[in-house]
């Protein structure tokens, strides 16, 4: 069976799910307003110029998880989805979805954005099959650390090729879509990689090497 493999953020929806979520929690008054959006906002400018510490932003992005009980957390994430994720949806990859299936393809999502954020927009998708950044949780609590690599970057191809072996996959005949020049590791592992509404420097680099740009907005 061949592989679907889908970037989330910026890709599937039409916009970053884990930034909007440090936003969220400005908004909300979860977190301290001028010290965590200023990092907040930091972090995603150097993820969009691709120099992002993803280690120490995982420290950042991750303790509110740590500092939250998981029952607030749950009724948290699902005002985010209903007040922020819902306003980013995009029809058109629903559909490409769709279609990606009825040619038998397998859908899989490989983002680095952690587990918690992702799940519960990655199964509206329709797509249980989720390789993300796993925040370690220790007697049913979150601890702010990270358990293994972050999928990011080049750790989205060892994240994806220790999937590949533990389900008896092969990238053999395999797509991958996605919007940032923090892809290209793993858009250059697939035999079919396919750029979604690039920034600047992936969509330079998939001209220079006659990759397809396509479009998912409106």
């Amino acid at each position: 069976m061949q592989l679907a493999l889908f970037d989330l953020d910026n890709t599937l929806i039409a916009g970053d799910s884990d930034y909007s979520w440090g936003e969220f929690l400005v908004r909300i008054g979860k977190v301290d307003a001028e010290t965590y959006q200023a990092a907040n906002t930091k972090f995603y400018a150097d993820y969009q110029r691709g120099q992002l510490d993803i280690h120490a932003y995982l420290r950042f992005a991750l303790a509110p998880l740590a500092a939250t009980e998981p029952a607030e957390l749950a009724v948290i994430r699902e005002r985010f989805m209903h007040e922020v994720i819902s306003n980013l949806w995009l029809p058109r990859a629903e559909a490409l979805i769709r279609s990606h299936r009825e040619r038998g393809h397998r859908p899989v999502i490989v983002t680095a954005t952690n587990r918690f954020v992702v799940e519960p927009i990655c199964l509206k998708l329709g797509i249980s099959d989720i390789i993300a950044t796993e925040p370690e949780i220790i007697a049913g609590r979150y601890t702010g650390a990270v358990r293994g690599e972050p999928s990011f970057g080049p750790g989205k191809v060892s994240r994806l090729r220790e999937w590949l072996a533990q389900h008896g996959y092969a990238l053999t005949g395999s797509y991958y879509y996605g919007d940032s020049i923090n892809d290209l590791p793993i858009l250059e592992a697939v035999d079919h990689p396919i750029a979604v509404d690039p920034d600047d420097r992936l969509r330079a680099a998939a001209s220079a090497r006659g990759w397809p740009v396509i479009s998912l907005r409106d």
